[in-house]
């Protein structure tokens, strides 16, 4: 065979290998982006199902009462459309405005994730820095928490807020601090785990004591931990009904939730466009919090979860 003759078979040999090759590349690569696109679409359908409750309550805030319970899918417009009526009957109906809901609302969420932020975040930095069997037993009790539901505690839990005086809003931050303890704590024990201890080393070096390094070093290091926490408590506290329903004087202090279930007239009739109407003003800050501060909440857990 001719040198010429055993380069070409050579040069085939060689281009049927290399689109042999080619064609076990380009397989796993359309299958990984078809399973891209299948969870996509999966999970496009998944947010429009959790999406669409809010969106009906949204549209039926502008019916008629009476369509409201007749036409609840239905598009406002013609005879049920109720323009802004529901809104101004919801916040001036009954004898407690609404407007004291709202402060009341805003003064315990704001109290209650300051203390909760201060003070977790200390107990979390003296559990990962000394680490002893207390420490650790302390720090299991803090993890137990999350996963006792509130509903076993409730009744004995209202009964010492009665006892104890913390029904006011401004003492059921308290009662809101044992609760979000947990999480707050497991979370910013992550985080600080993973900070190098000879950073606070060099700090005591420099002539700084126990209160000045956490506040002037590890706190400021704290902040996308601080940050996540904090929307995550606040969510959580602007919704709460169980908790202020149970505690609080219903008299004389109401939540936004707790106003909104006492949205009712004589002989049990309900006004479901008012409802619906202050539904939609109590959720729509939290949404458009939490869609301003999502991308913190990704960065403080991922920054907590390094070590734990």
């Amino acid at each position: 065979m001719s040198k010429d003759k055993k380069e070409a078979k050579k040069y085939k040999a060689s281009a049927a290998a290399k689109a042999e090759l080619r064609k076990k590349e380009d397989l796993p690569f359309f299958s990984t982006r078809l399973i891209k696109l299948l969870v996509t679409i999966l999970f496009s359908i998944i947010s429009i199902i959790y999406v669409l409750p809010v969106f009906i309550v949204f549209m039926n805030s502008f019916k008629l009462n009476t369509f409201v319970k007749t036409d609840t899918f239905k598009w406002p417009s013609g005879n049920m459309f109720a323009k802004f009526a529901n809104y101004t009957k919801g916040m001036t109906f009954g004898n407690y405005p609404f407007y004291k809901s709202v402060l009341f609302s805003i003064l315990i969420t704001v109290i209650s994730t300051f203390l909760i932020l201060l003070f977790t975040s200390m107990a979390a930095w003296y559990i990962a820095r000394v680490d002893n069997l207390i420490c650790k037993i302390v720090y299991y009790l803090f993890i137990f928490s999350m996963v006792v539901p509130f509903q076993m505690v409730m009744f004995t839990l209202a009964k010492t807020a009665d006892t104890l005086k913390l029904n006011t809003p401004w003492t059921i931050p308290i009662v809101y601090l044992g609760f979000g303890a947990g999480l707050a704590s497991f979370m910013f024990t992550g985080f600080i785990r993973s900070i190098p201890l000879e950073i606070e080393e060099a700090a005591a070096m420099d002539g700084c004591g126990p209160i000045r390094t956490f506040f002037q070093v590890v706190l400021p290091m704290l902040k996308p931990t601080m940050i996540s926490v904090g929307i995550l408590e606040i969510m959580w506290i602007w919704n709460d009904y169980l908790l202020p329903y149970l505690s609080l004087n219903r008299t004389e202090y109401m939540t936004i939730p707790i106003h909104i279930q006492y949205l009712q007239g004589s002989y049990g009739a309900v006004n479901l466009g008012a409802i619906m109407a202050l539904i939609t003003l109590s959720i729509l800050p939290v949404i458009i919090f939490y869609l301003i501060c999502q991308k913190y909440i990704i960065k403080g857990v991922a920054a907590g979860a390094v070590k734990g």
